[in-house]
């Protein structure tokens, strides 16, 4: 059974979506290091897996915070 916060929980983990793909944070790891690479690719792959992850979970996920019977 969901939680009656499933939908809230659902719009904070947009938020932390936005907030990870948003034009800042991605230009702070757009930066070229010493060998002349990006560490752009590493960071979209593992905020993408990481948003995917947590979707799943949340999904999936059974609560037990319901209270009451």
């Amino acid at each position: 059974m969901k939680t009656p916060r499933l939908g809230e929980r659902l719009v904070a983990l947009i938020v932390l979506t936005v907030l990870l793909f948003s034009p800042p944070l991605i230009l702070l790891f757009d930066r070229a290091t010493n060998a002349g690479l990006s560490w752009l690719p590493l960071y979209l792959f593992i905020a993408w897996a990481a948003v995917i992850v947590l979707a799943a979970w949340l999904m999936e996920h059974q609560h037990d915070d319901q209270g009451g019977a």
